[in-house]
């Protein structure tokens, strides 16, 4: 049998391959790769992660560890069931939608993706609530969205626009999948509490993001959308799962 996983020589493949894409990102799939091979390579790229995150991890344990509010916030809000479900299903939903889902350019991705993130920035910076509170703006906070996922659907589908936008994302792409990446780990932020220390360290604190928003990225455009959802949601469940079991014992 081959396992691909267990060999130091296919992680050096596997980061050579992603290397040379953030050296020179491209909208171009992998058609050569089977389902098995890509669902190797999305945990391959996991594994890499990890080991790369370990100075940072190291440096959260021994040099500065602030305390995740998000986190906090919604473990005193939900059960354990619907912490895992909120923050492991929904919200990699949420996120994966917003700044993965258009790296390829389709009307109906590009208008997901603005929706999306539109609902994220009047929750955080408007209406100041959580993404998940189902609150008194929360149908509002949906319909303006929503509207606008519409207007954006049906400009971006007239043939003149839609070529346009298309040639734009090819010869933009770079530019694009940059910005998604940092726009992406920036946004983070507001897991701490902003004061002067957190901003100062911010490329720091939002590193295994980074990291995340790169990986997510280039398997969203050379494997498909469903691979970095549900390398999110992994992600996302192995880390509150081990936050729920520290609790608990």
């Amino acid at each position: 049998m081959n396992y691909p996983l267990i060999k130091p020589k296919y992680y050096i493949q596997l980061f050579a391959e992603i290397f040379n894409f953030i050296k020179k990102p491209t909208v171009e799939r992998d058609l050569n790769k089977s389902v098995k091979l890509k669902i190797y390579d999305t945990i391959g790229l996991y594994v890499l992660k990890m080991v790369c995150l370990i100075p940072v991890i190291l440096f959260f344990a021994v040099v500065y560890d602030p305390e995740n509010v998000v986190e906090s916030k919604m473990a005193d809000r939900f059960t354990p069931v619907m912490f895992l479900m909120v923050g492991g299903f929904i919200l990699p939903l949420i996120e994966e939608v917003a700044f993965r889902l258009s790296l390829r350019f389709k009307p109906i991705y590009l208008a997901l993706s603005l929706s999306v993130f539109l609902y994220y920035i009047l929750t955080k910076f408007v209406f100041f609530t959580k993404i998940s509170a189902v609150d008194d703006s929360f149908f509002l906070r949906i319909l303006i969205a929503g509207g606008f996922g519409v207007f954006i659907f049906l400009m971006s589908n007239y043939k003149v626009v839609k070529s346009i936008l298309e040639a734009f994302w090819i010869d933009h792409f770079r530019t694009i999948y940059y910005l998604s990446c940092i726009v992406f780990a920036w946004i983070h932020i507001n897991k701490y509490e902003i004061e002067f220390l957190n901003i100062l360290l911010l490329p720091i604190l939002t590193l295994p993001q980074l990291m995340s928003g790169i990986i997510n990225g280039y398997t969203r455009v050379v494997f498909g959308f469903q691979y970095p959802l549900l390398f999110h949601m992994a992600n996302n469940v192995v880390g509150i799962g081990l936050s729920l079991f520290v609790a608990g014992s």
